[in-house]
């Protein structure tokens, strides 16, 4: 399968835990003692540049897109290609469609977020491409992977702006204002899902909230899509209390991440962070369509999905979760069951919504 990691057992730690939400490039030990932001930093892998940006120091792998069957060796599982979405800036998504599209039916069109902490990776980071190769193949479905800006050169709400300017122009091709890509015309834009993993499904979460603001005729948001969501707070929970010095999540790394990504001055009981300490979100909570929402015991995270699964449901929130026992935090990264778990979740979640369902209604 696309998604998994290098069978070499010492290669899969070590771009697992590049790969997860916090990215750390080393094991962290069962220590008591106090941790300094240089320490997270030098397990992030980055450091600050003298103008205020950060150095990236630790390179994974980018890819092209593969637009053709022979674009790469070996062949692709799926097609995929680059798209500007406006001449007046460097904005861009990655769109993906399998090899063989079906020709007598449009395919669901899925909107994803990939994952980074907010401040790391890519759209043409090897594993979220591989992972957009899969959902498309295996679904089938149309995916629009949405590169959007990092912080803390950009901070947070910067990559939920980036995403809902993603949208808009989900709904300007599907409108055919300036004209269509061709590949779009395999998307059903009456079957829209948004997509995140880690730090993207909490962009997912924003961006599903943000666009019930507007009127995004003819497009129809039929569900949301949660993995292993990156949210926080200041009060520990269970998991957290308990996993504190997980070797992918550990705590003290990412508070240091949440400084780096939301706003200057704010906690993390800001709603960016914290969607269900208030905000301006809540009146609109009660008006999302139907979510899955995916987390696993052994990933420190965990409480903080099984919170908002509780909270989404007592605002009425059609919600579908699996929490599994044991795992860890970007599990589908090396566990091929774990993957295929996850895969054969989303495509039934995505397959069991009828045309004819009723979708949330945005804005006139």
């Amino acid at each position: 399968m696309a998604l998994l990691l290098p069978h070499s057992n010492k290669a899969t730690h070590t771009l697992v835990s590049l790969l997860v939400f916090v990215a750390c490039c080393i094991s962290v030990p069962n220590v008591e003692a106090q941790h300094t932001w240089q320490d997270a930093f030098k397990a992030l892998g980055i450091s600050w540049n003298a103008n205020g940006t950060l150095n990236r120091e630790i390179q994974i792998p980018m890819v092209p897109a593969t637009p053709s069957k022979d674009s790469s060796n070996p062949p692709p599982i799926a097609l995929s290609t680059d798209v500007r979405l406006s001449y007046k800036s460097d904005a861009y998504v990655r769109l993906y469609i399998p090899l063989n599209p079906p020709k007598d039916r449009k395919l669901p069109l899925v909107i994803y977020l990939h994952g980074g902490d907010f401040v790391l990776y890519s759209v043409s980071t090897v594993i979220f491409h591989n992972f957009c190769n899969d959902i498309a193949s295996q679904f089938p479905a149309v995916v629009v992977s949405v590169e959007y800006r990092l912080a803390p050169e950009n901070r947070l709400p910067e990559s939920y702006d980036d995403a809902l300017n993603a949208l808009f122009w989900v709904q300007d091709q599907a409108k055919g204002t300036g004209g269509r890509d061709p590949w779009l015309e395999y998307a059903d834009f009456s079957r829209v899902f948004i997509l995140g993993s880690s730090a993207g499904a909490n962009i997912a979460y924003h961006v599903a909230l943000r666009a019930l603001d507007f009127n995004i005729w003819p497009l129809r948001i039929k569900g949301l899509l949660l993995n292993q969501a990156y949210f926080g707070g200041v009060q520990k929970t269970g998991s957290e209390a308990r996993l504190e010095n997980d070797p992918y999540v550990p705590l003290y790394v990412n508070h240091v991440l949440w400084s780096l990504a939301l706003p200057k001055n704010t906690n993390r009981d800001h709603e960016f962070s914290n969607p269900i300490s208030g905000g301006t979100y809540l009146g609109r909570v009660f008006r999302l369509p139907r979510v899955y929402i995916k987390g696993d015991y052994g990933d420190p995270l965990v409480d903080r999905s099984v919170q908002l699964t509780n909270f989404l449901k007592s605002c009425g929130v059609r919600v579908t979760s699996r929490f599994n026992p044991g795992g860890y935090h970007g599990i589908e990264l090396s566990n091929r069951t774990a993957a295929q778990q996850l895969y054969n979740d989303m495509k039934f979640f995505i397959n069991s919504i009828s045309e004819l369902e009723p979708e949330h209604h945005a804005s006139s």
